[in-house]
C-alpha cells in the first residue's frame, strides 16, 4: 500500500489530503485516486511532478512496489 499526498491544486482536485492505495505503478495509482472533480484531476495529472519516497519524476510507469509514498506537487505559480 502506498499513501498518497496531494498538494495546492491537487488537493483541491481530489478533495482530500491524502489517500491510500495499492497499485502497481504510478499511473495505476492515480487511476483509482477517488477524486471529487475528476474532470480537473485528470486533466491535472499531465502537468504534475511526483515525489516517489522523495525521488521526483514525471514518469508514471514509474513502479509502487515497496513505496510508502508518492506526493503529487501541482505546478505553482513563479515556477
Amino acid at each position: 500500500m502506498t499513501t498518497m499526498r496531494f498538494f495546492a491544486a491537487a488537493r483541491a482536485a481530489v478533495g482530500q489530503d491524502e489517500v491510500t492505495v495499492d497499485a502497481a505503478t504510478l499511473d495505476d495509482a492515480l487511476q483509482r485516486v477517488p477524486a471529487t472533480d475528476t474532470d480537473r484531476w485528470t486533466a491535472l495529472q499531465e502537468r504534475c511532478s511526483y515525489l516517489v519516497d522523495g525521488v521526483t519524476t514525471r514518469d508514471r510507469s514509474t513502479p509502487l512496489a515497496g513505496v510508502a509514498t508518492v506526493d503529487v506537487m501541482p505546478p505553482f505559480a513563479g515556477g
